[in-house]
């Protein structure tokens, strides 16, 4: 399961960063699809968490936004991990306009459960 963390200038258009909003979870699954975790198109509930911030006064920026993926380490996503996040990226920018703005792919190792 991606975690992902939008982090905003405060000019950052609200109708651009619901579009973000709407088009990541598809847009991220697809970046870190793999063999051992494949992506079948069908989301469920928990299957990629978006978390958005807004930029405070004493933050520092360089773009006016930053997409961070945060998504288990698996040999075959690191093999070819930048051209991943080149693809996220573009697709990014195709799908909601975004001119300005980077993304982050970082694949710890880790583990997840979730459930009542």
């Amino acid at each position: 399961m991606p975690l992902v963390e939008v982090t905003c200038a405060p000019g950052a258009a609200e109708s651009t960063l619901r579009e973000l909003g709407s088009v990541l979870p598809h847009l991220v699954s697809k970046t870190v699809e793999c063999p051992e975790e494949p992506y079948d198109g069908a989301l469920q509930p928990g299957d990629v968490e978006i978390r958005f911030r807004r930029l405070g006064p004493l933050d520092r920026r360089g773009v006016d936004v930053v997409i961070e993926v945060r998504s288990k380490w698996f040999e075959s996503r690191s093999a070819n991990r930048q051209e991943r996040v080149e693809r996220l990226h573009q697709d990014v920018r195709t799908a909601t306009g975004l001119r300005d703005f980077g993304v982050y792919l970082s694949l710890p190792a880790a583990a997840w459960s979730q459930g009542g």
